[in-house]
């Protein structure tokens, strides 16, 4: 397969999983509005360093899911009513109240960079977002789980996570005050993320039938 393919495809699914904001890209922007973009990106570059072992390790655990059919059809059903409760949560249950975030204490670079790896590794999230994906990419014939693949896709992930995170970091500052960093808003916004994973797994169990 066309590996510039497979690295924007990893690309574009490391943006989607980053794009609501949380604790990583917050205290990203947060760091870069306090102390200077150089420090926001020495954290950014810790996070992503993290992020390529996950997705790495997410992508060889699809891998052995794929050779599994069984288990795999299992997981799709599963996830597909995760994403769908999700998704309701978000859109109709979740409160509305403002999340006040943290200012960071004032660390050296290096220092922003293993807080970076620290706040990434705690993250657990991606390793379990990224194998549903991979597995779902696969299904779909866009991925295969060469190594060479593996390594692209791995690559895309990372690029797309720093991308996301500059992003913050750099219209942070003319956002900050404005209703998309409203709790109401990044509920909307997670709410049709995991409406639109949703969707494409409901797709994906029916081409399987």
């Amino acid at each position: 397969m066309d590996i510039t393919v497979i690295f924007l495809l990893g690309l574009i699914v490391a943006l989607l999983g980053v794009i609501p904001p949380g604790l990583l890209n917050m205290t990203a922007a947060k760091i870069s509005l306090k102390e200077g973009p150089v420090r926001g990106v020495m954290f950014s570059i810790g996070v992503c360093i993290v992020v390529i072992a996950q997705t790495y390790l997410a992508a060889i655990f699809a891998r052995q899911l794929s050779n599994h059919l069984e288990i795999v059809d299992v997981l799709q059903r599963v996830a597909f009513v995760i994403f769908v409760l999700i998704t309701i949560y978000f859109l109709f249950i979740a409160k509305k109240e403002p999340v006040e975030v943290e200012e960071p204490a004032r660390w050296s670079k290096k220092g922003r960079f293993f807080q970076g790896v620290f706040l990434s590794s705690i993250n657990i999230f991606p390793i379990p977002y990224q194998a549903y994906m991979t597995i779902t990419l696969a299904s779909f014939n866009l991925l295969d789980f060469s190594q060479i693949s593996i390594i692209s896709y791995v690559a895309g992930a990372a690029m797309g996570t720093f991308v996301m995170l500059y992003i913050y970091m750099f219209f942070f500052d003319k956002i900050k005050g404005k209703s998309i960093t409203s709790q109401k808003s990044m509920n909307y916004l997670i709410g049709s993320i995991t409406a639109i994973i949703s969707i494409i797994t409901l797709i994906n169990i029916i081409k399987e039938m």
